[in-house]
């Protein structure tokens, strides 16, 4: 049988440009993926410059004669100056945006008691102001364009607390509140949002080992390609992913 990738619904991204925070591994990378695939030019960026190069080299393998622009940069979301010059930098690279993807995340698992301060900051500071930083600079930009998609990749975490997880339940929950509050805010200026929250996804991030009852990377970015290839009357606002087959507890 086809595997559920080759049946996935057809996207056509062509003439769409996009940028990948947290793109150079995981689901940041298997979106990127899957957004050249459909015909976009892709950015990611990701904290350290080693890790874009070895994102760029796999996607730029995977895809040799793709016919689109792939780039990277590093870029530190959870710091303002660093996004600012991280748009400016795609702005000079790509002309206009289309589609931006909040991946960027980090994760502490601690009880608040024996949490400190700088790591609170550490987690809330990427997975909730980077975004925050990411999207005020995108949206001038997409209502220039006259349009587009911003995708905040979050977490099932978003909705469903869990012991050790004070700071990234708080940066999760956060973000779903404000990913729905800005997404009332522009829906009337065709920019659609939408927020991704998956479960246990197989790419060893935090507590989460690999494992094969666990989301792929790759189902996650096929979740964000059908969001945007749903017709201009539809916006998908909320995707919930989950194992289908978890073990039993």
């Amino acid at each position: 049988m086809p595997s559920w990738h080759a049946m996935a619904m057809v996207v056509n991204l062509k003439g769409k440009t996009a940028l990948v925070t947290g793109g150079s591994r995981g689901i940041g990378l298997a979106i990127a993926a899957r957004l050249i695939e459909a015909g976009a030019s892709v950015a990611i960026c990701s904290k350290r410059a080693e890790s874009v190069e070895e994102g760029l080299k796999a996607l730029t393998g995977r895809f040799p004669q793709a016919g689109v622009k792939i780039a990277g940069i590093a870029a530190d979301v959870s710091n303002r100056d660093s996004v600012a010059a991280l748009f400016a930098w795609f702005d000079q690279q790509f002309g206009n945006l289309d589609i931006l993807v909040n991946n960027a995340g980090v994760g502490i698992f601690k009880n608040l008691a024996e949490m400190n301060a700088e790591e609170w900051r550490t987690v809330l500071g990427t997975n909730l102001d980077g975004v925050y930083y990411c999207i005020h600079e995108a949206l001038p930009r997409l209502k220039q364009r006259g349009g587009g998609w911003i995708v905040n990749i979050a977490s099932l975490a978003g909705k469903n607390a869990f012991a050790g997880g004070a700071a990234y339940n708080a940066s999760k929950f956060g973000l779903c509140g404000m990913s729905e509050a800005v997404m009332l805010d522009h829906r009337y200026e065709g920019i659609k949002i939408t927020t991704v929250l998956p479960g246990s996804v197989s790419t060893g991030f935090g507590l989460s080992a690999e494992a094969e009852w666990k989301i792929a990377p790759e189902d996650v970015a096929d979740a964000v390609a059908m969001v945007l290839g749903m017709p201009d009357r539809t916006l998908i606002s909320h995707v919930e992913i989950r194992p289908s087959r978890p073990p039993k507890k």
